[in-house]
């Protein structure tokens, strides 16, 4: 399966990179960088369930294709899910259905950053998303 461009760019940054610090500090970059959601997409209905951090996702299809936004209060997580949004916009459903998270991860380098409990909540925003998909096909 061939990556979005925005998950290219990602792996080519994130590969490019030696340290540890400067890795987390452009996980902290590519967080800023996040569109911020509209104070009406930050509702109950859209804050994903099981994640410790607020997670807030929506979605829409367009052209056979899903786009994602996100918004979280947590800095750590908000690069997080920004990188698998990077992963994951642009995908039609079938494709999001086969989306592996801690390889993505692995690629980026970025295991380590994720503690059981952010591997978890990454999980259940992709989950959401999952299930967003799978009411329109």
């Amino acid at each position: 399966m061939s990556l979005p461009l925005d998950a290219v760019a990602a792996l080519e940054a994130f590969q490019a990179i030696g340290s540890w610090e400067q890795r987390a500090r452009m996980l902290m970059q590519w967080g800023d960088r996040l569109p911020p959601l509209a104070d009406e997409d930050k509702v109950d209905a859209n804050l994903v369930q099981g994640c410790e951090s607020l997670v807030w996702l929506v979605g829409r299809f367009e052209d056979d294709h899903w786009q994602f936004a996100a918004s979280s209060d947590a800095r750590m997580i908000r690069g997080l899910v920004a990188l698998l949004l990077a992963r994951v916009n642009g995908l039609s459903a079938s494709e999001l259905q086969a989306v592996d998270l801690p390889d993505w991860f692995a690629q980026l380098g970025l295991s380590r950053q994720l503690s059981p409990s952010r591997s978890n909540g990454l999980n259940a925003v992709l989950q959401r998303m999952r299930e967003l998909s799978s009411t329109q096909n």
